[in-house]
C-alpha cells in the first residue's frame, strides 16, 4: 500500500526475540524475530531489509540473516529486487483481494471438514473463544478482540484434522496479520463476527457440513467486503 519508511528501526528488532536475547538455533531465531517484526508491522511493506544493518541489530554474522531473508522470501514475507537488495513484501489492493478469494474457499472447506466429523472438544472451544470475543466487544477492546478472531479461526483449522489445510491457513493467517487497520474497527463488524462466527460452530455441532460451508464462505465473503470498505475510508 503506502511506501515504507527509507530506514525501519532495525534496532527494535532484538525485542522480538525470545526475552529480547538471541538463544538456541541463530538462523531460526532470527527468521523469526524478522516474521514477526514484519507481521507486528515494525517492518512495514516495501520497507528494506539490509543485511549489514540486520546483522548489527543481532550481532551476528550476516550468514544467517541472508538465510533468513531466503526463507521469508520463499514465504512470500520478502521479496529479492532487481538490484539485488531484499524488501519486505508490498501489498497492494489486488494483493489483498487475491488474499480474500483464496481465504474464502479455505475457511469454508475448513468448516466442512470439521462438520464432517463433529468433535465436542472443539465446539467446546470455539464456544470459550466466542465468550472471550463478547468480552472484548463490550469493552470496545479491538487489539483483543482481534487477536481472539485470530485464536478462533486458528483453533478451527486445528479442528478440522487435515494437516495441509493447517499449513496454507497458517501462511494465510500471516498474509492477514500484515492488513493495514483492523476490520473489527468498522462500526457494527465485532457483532457481525460473533454472529457469524456462532452460526458455524452451532453447524459444525450439528454436523451439517454443507450448512458450515456456506455461512464460513458468507463471512468471508462479508470480511471482504468491510476490507474494502476500511481501504477506501468507508
Amino acid at each position: 500500500m503506502n511506501d515504507s519508511p527509507d530506514r525501519p528501526p532495525y534496532e527494535l528488532l532484538p525485542k522480538f526475540l525470545p526475552g529480547g536475547v538471541l538463544r538456541g538455533r541463530t538462523t531460526e531465531a532470527i527468521t523469526d524475530a524478522l516474521r514477526e517484526a514484519i507481521l507486528d508491522g515494525l517492518m512495514p511493506p516495501s520497507a528494506w531489509l539490509r543485511e549489514d544493518e540486520l546483522a548489527a541489530a543481532f550481532k551476528v554474522s550476516r550468514t544467517p540473516v541472508r538465510e533468513a531473508l531466503r526463507r521469508l522470501s520463499d514465504e512470500g514475507l520478502a521479496v529479492k529486487t532487481t538490484n539485488h537488495g531484499t524488501v519486505v513484501a508490498p501489498l497492494s489492493l489486488e494483493d489483498i483481494l487475491a488474499l480474500y478469494v483464496v481465504r474464502e474457499n479455505l475457511e469454508g472447506l475448513t468448516a466442512r471438514l470439521a462438520a464432517g466429523h463433529p468433535s465436542v472438544a472443539l465446539v467446546k472451544s470455539l464456544d470459550e473463544i466466542g465468550t472471550r470475543m463478547e468480552e472484548a466487544a463490550e469493552a470496545a477492546d479491538v487489539p483483543a478482540l482481534s487477536k481472539l478472531n485470530l485464536e478462533w479461526h486458528r483453533a478451527l483449522r486445528h479442528g478440522a484434522g487435515n494437516t495441509y489445510l493447517d499449513r496454507f491457513l497458517g501462511q494465510v493467517e500471516h498474509a492477514v496479520r500484515r492488513l493495514p487497520k483492523s476490520t473489527l474497527n468498522h462500526p457494527g463488524r465485532p457483532c457481525e463476527v460473533i454472529q457469524e462466527h456462532d452460526g458455524v460452530v452451532r453447524a459444525i455441532e450439528a454436523g451439517d457440513a454443507e450448512t458450515a460451508e456456506r455461512l464460513a464462505r458468507a463471512h468471508m465473503r462479508r470480511a471482504r467486503e468491510i476490507r474494502i470498505a476500511v481501504l477506501l475510508g468507508g
